[in-house]
């Protein structure tokens, strides 16, 4: 099993920790599930990383591959289901507030920054897992490099939050090439969702702002 460096822990504690502020912002007219379901689940992430990152033992591998993958797609669904109430709203006729709408709209699109950036870093790391994976999905473009120390290089936490985060605002690749079909997959959800939330936010603005 892989250990999580110091650093590259801290950068996964400390946005799951802002995924879990913004899950407390959202109202409950467009929360799924009891108040602190998602933000819970999200702090059991954050617990269980900090006691399964420093030591990983190979026994568990299994246990570990499972637990994160099952803790990662329940706050996606979630965060997406959420989705599915804010349209919802937005398409008959809410009685929230404009700023409510909006302020929800802008935490679920930065909790879906988050978490899939938890799946890409899952998928082609070790991830929350910790566990070596066979193959690559993503090109990055340190591995094209004419000098041998930088293709020595190896991505972090922190560049797969760089990718999800280019993806949901620019709706496709940009330096990082996804190179599997699961890799394509996700990417391409995940630009549907960000452009269906921009699209619904701006629509929303107009019409406060008419």
């Amino acid at each position: 099993m892989h250990p999580i460096g110091r650093k590259e822990l801290l950068h996964v504690q400390a946005t799951l920790i802002l995924a879990i502020i913004l899950q407390l912002s959202i109202t409950p007219e467009l929360r799924v599930g009891p108040r602190f379901l998602i933000a819970g689940l999200e702090a059991i992430l954050v617990i269980g990383i900090t006691f399964t990152a420093p030591r990983r033992h190979s026994t568990a591998e299994k246990t570990h591959v499972t637990f994160a993958t099952l803790m990662i797609a329940i706050v996606s669904l979630a965060n997406a289901g959420q989705l599915g109430l804010l349209i919802g709203a937005l398409l008959n006729g809410s009685d929230l507030p404009g700023r409510t709408l909006l302020t929800g709209a802008m935490a679920i699109f930065l909790t879906n920054i988050i978490m899939f950036a938890i799946w890409y870093w899952e998928l082609d790391s070790p991830g929350l897992s910790g566990r070596h994976k066979e193959g690559k999905h993503f090109q990055f473009p340190q591995k094209e490099s004419m000098h041998e120390d930088v293709r020595r290089w190896e991505p972090t936490f922190f560049d797969y939050l760089y990718i999800s985060l280019t993806n949901s605002t620019a709706f496709s690749p940009t330096d990082t090439m996804p190179l599997s079909h699961t890799a394509k997959s996700l990417m391409s959800v995940q630009a549907l969702i960000s452009l269906l939330t921009v699209v619904l936010v701006t629509a929303r603005a107009v019409n406060i702002l008419g």
